[in-house]
Parts: structure tokens; C-alpha cells; sequence
């Protein structure tokens, strides 16, 4: 799921999309219900600050701007941490963030009671920040997350383009991987928007239990995958060390 570089295939970033859009889906929606704030993306605070700026109501209107902030502080957080764990060769650089948004999604959770639903909903936007930004490095732009305006523009080019690439084989196959992957991203965002929603009339702010459990998930298999990797290679050195060991044996000075 966090496999960078040429190594990377579509599964890879399916994978990445259905978990990760989910927990947007989950954290967008927990947002909005509890304190009408919209968690995921920032193109709405700039027209609210807009709004607020034009008729003088200048704290609001920084609040709007303390939002986008958020976002992109969270996305500075998500290039910082995984470029000075690259230079500390880290195997898996990109399980940092995710542990750091499930930390922040479970402060949300702590001190909703205790501080204002602005610096809540400045929490949740830096943990959608640090987010988006993992997973666009990660999928070389291939994959976003956390908001559907661009991912609907896209899908609309390329369900266009099926009308003029019938003849073309591979060129097919890419393009209806491409829509494959958005339509999940979308399916996804709206299946934890919707299930947040079901489980936000019972659990309010708690339903981002089921957004850190995801996240949980996440990590638990890229640690397994992980473990199973080294497994393998310690396995094949071993085997290839016994075969080593026979072929001398046969054959001595």
C-alpha cells in the first residue's frame, strides 16, 4: 500500500485509495455534523472568508484563513517527516504520518469538550493536510483523497475519452484502470461519509474511532507485509547459503 517507486502497480494505489478516502469520507463528515465545518478540503474557506472579509467581519474571516493554514501546515508536516526519515533510511518512511494523523484524530477525540470547535476543526484540517499530501507523494499524483472536485474533473475527461480509444488495446486498459480508481476513490469517500453519519447520531465525536481503526488497519498491513518481506529474504539467504554449503561438501579440495 506504501510501496514507492517503479515496484509501485494500480494495486498498490487501490489499495491506498479505498482505505484512505474512507477516513477522509469519516473525518469530512464528523466535521460538518458537529461543528458545520467542512474538514477535508479548503476551497469552501476561501469563499467564506471572502464573504466575511467583504462586510468587515475581519475574526471570522481569519478564522477562515487559520483553516487553509491548518491544511497546509499539515502538509509541510507530511514532507518534513518523511524526507528526514528517507535520510535515516527508515524501511518504512510513510507509516510516520499515518501514526501522526491517528495521534491527532485521537487528540480530537480527548479534548473535543475542553477547547473550541475552532481548533477542532483547525485539528482535523491539518490531519486531512498531512493526509492528502502522503498520499499524493506516495502515488505520484496519481491518487487524492480528501477532496472530489479535481477527481470529478478528471473522471469526466477520461469517461469522455472511452468514446475515442475503442481501438486502441492498451491504451483501453490504462484508461479504464484510471476510472476504476477514481470511481473507488469516490465510492469510498461517500461510504465513510455516509456510515460517519449513521454512526454519528449515536457516538458524535467518537465515530473518528472508526477513522483511527482504518488508519490501524493501514499500518498493521504494511507492518505485516513488511515483516513478510524480510521473512522471505532471510529465508531464500538461508537456502542459498545450505545450497552453497552442499556443493563444497561434494566437491573438497
Amino acid at each position: 500500500m506504501f510501496r514507492t517507486g517503479k515496484r509501485r502497480a494500480f494495486i498498490h494505489n487501490l489499495r491506498l485509495a479505498v482505505m484512505l478516502s474512507f477516513v477522509a469520507g469519516i473525518v469530512n463528515i464528523s466535521g460538518v455534523l458537529s461543528m458545520n465545518v467542512l474538514t477535508t478540503n479548503v476551497t469552501g474557506h476561501f469563499a467564506f472568508f471572502s464573504d466575511y472579509f467583504v462586510m468587515g467581519d475581519y475574526p471570522v474571516a481569519i478564522d477562515f484563513i487559520s483553516y487553509i493554514l491548518a491544511f497546509l501546515i499539515g502538509a509541510i508536516c507530511c514532507g518534513l517527516v518523511v524526507e528526514v526519515a528517507h535520510k535515516r533510511n527508515s524501511p518504512s518512511p510513510h507509516r510516520i504520518p499515518i501514526l501522526l494523523e491517528i495521534v491527532t484524530l485521537l487528540s480530537v477525540v480527548i479534548v473535543y469538550d475542553k477547547i473550541s470547535s475552532e481548533w477542532i476543526a483547525r485539528i482535523l484540517l491539518f490531519s486531512m493536510g498531512l493526509q492528502n499530501a502522503l498520499v499524493t507523494r506516495i502515488s505520484q499524483a496519481t491518487v487524492r483523497t480528501t477532496h472530489l472536485t479535481g477527481l470529478f474533473t478528471d473522471l469526466g475527461i477520461e469517461l469522455s475519452q472511452l468514446f475515442f480509444q475503442r481501438n486502441e488495446a492498451s491504451n483501453m486498459r490504462k484508461l479504464t484502470k484510471s476510472i476504476y480508481l477514481r470511481l473507488s476513490i469516490i465510492l469510498f469517500f461517500f461510504l465513510g461519509g455516509v456510515s460517519g453519519g449513521f454512526l454519528f447520531r449515536e457516538f458524535k465525536i467518537k465515530t473518528l474511532f472508526l477513522a483511527i481503526f482504518a488508519l490501524l488497519v493501514a499500518i498493521s498491513y504494511e507492518n505485516f507485509r513488511i515483516v513478510m518481506h524480510h521473512s522471505r529474504r532471510k529465508l531464500r539467504r538461508k537456502i542459498a547459503s545450505q545450497g552453497l554449503l552442499r556443493g563444497s561438501s561434494q566437491n573438497p579440495d
